[in-house]
């Protein structure tokens, strides 16, 4: 489940969120979360409370430094406290990150020994990295999420997440491409997010695929 990730293209009205110039690179996500913590703890308290009936895992976005996910870890056992001490079950959970800048491209080994698993979010990589609006539409004819620099960073993020024990996927207009598919699997990634429309057809790829 990912927490609240609000903000850019994702605009909620009542929250009333001020204009911003840039707001891909604004006031959103994790940010609002962690600013606003009274809806963050909400949130992950009844993630928690669901957590008694059955596996759940928490993903946290737009994440780039490791002190975001200590902080967040610390409010996470800080919920814990509380229902244990008010007698309220819950279970373990798996906690994890998307990767959706350079940064966290780059500090992946560090962040992979904080979390369990790494949620690529290929849409906003792809746009950060190559530094193009993806709502741009003039910017259309060379907004390439084929790019080397993105596979560099995508291949960069499986290397560090696995060296720590971390599974890895992708989300995104990426995970549904089967011109990647292979090339995917082939990095050796864990787990590709897909909207139900191209479940079967990405089985059926994988399936009759080798990938020695």
């Amino acid at each position: 489940v990912r927490t609240l990730d609000i903000g850019a293209d994702k605009q909620v009205d009542y929250f009333n969120l001020a204009h911003e110039e840039n707001p891909a690179m604004g006031y959103r996500a994790i940010r609002i979360c962690l600013d606003r913590r009274d809806i963050f703890r909400t949130q992950l308290r009844a993630l928690l409370r669901a957590s008694a009936y059955g596996n759940i895992g928490i993903m946290y976005p737009m994440i780039i430094s490791v002190d975001e996910v200590k902080e967040i870890k610390k409010i996470v056992e800080s919920i814990k406290a509380e229902l244990t001490e008010k007698g309220i079950e819950y279970g373990e959970v798996e906690q994890g990150i998307m990767i959706e800048t350079p940064a966290a491209v780059m500090i992946s080994d560090l962040l992979a020994e904080e979390v369990d698993f790494f949620s690529i979010g290929t849409n906003d990589l792809t746009q950060y990295t190559l530094a193009i609006d993806r709502q741009n539409s003039k910017l259309d004819n060379i907004y390439d999420s084929h790019h080397p620099a993105v596979l560099r960073m995508i291949q960069k993020t499986i290397e560090n997440g696995h060296k720590a024990g971390c599974w890895v996927g992708i989300c995104g207009e990426l995970g549904a491409d089967m011109t990647l598919t292979e090339t995917f699997l082939k990095m050796g990634i864990d787990e590709l997010s897909v909207s139900p429309t191209f479940v079967l057809p990405i089985r059926k790829l994988i399936r009759e695929m080798s990938t020695k």
